[in-house]
């Protein structure tokens, strides 16, 4: 049987941090686009991703892949969900 993969990214974000909405807005329309679901998780609410993370929010993760910190890049985002085709509807 094959493996599901979660096509999910999560974005680790502060509620007070401009920089984490930005990112947020910039990636909600780009997972859609992929067909990915995001999830922004307050590292603030978090004390063992606050510690690991802290100073490099916002970060988008897939899984335990760390895409990019601080701004987008829709590029790494894209190539790593490329390499998750849509399954099809057999």
């Amino acid at each position: 049987m094959a493996e599901v993969v979660s096509r999910q990214l999560t974005v680790l974000s502060r509620e007070w941090c401009h920089l984490c909405h930005e990112l947020v807005d910039q990636l909600r329309p780009l997972a859609t686009e992929l067909g990915w679901s995001v999830e922004v998780i307050d590292v603030d609410q978090h004390p063992e991703l606050e510690a690991r993370w802290d100073e490099l929010v916002p970060v988008v993760l897939a899984g335990d892949v760390e895409l990019c910190h601080y701004h987008l890049d829709e590029a790494a985002v894209r190539a790593h969900c490329a390499a998750f085709p849509l399954e099809s509807a057999s």
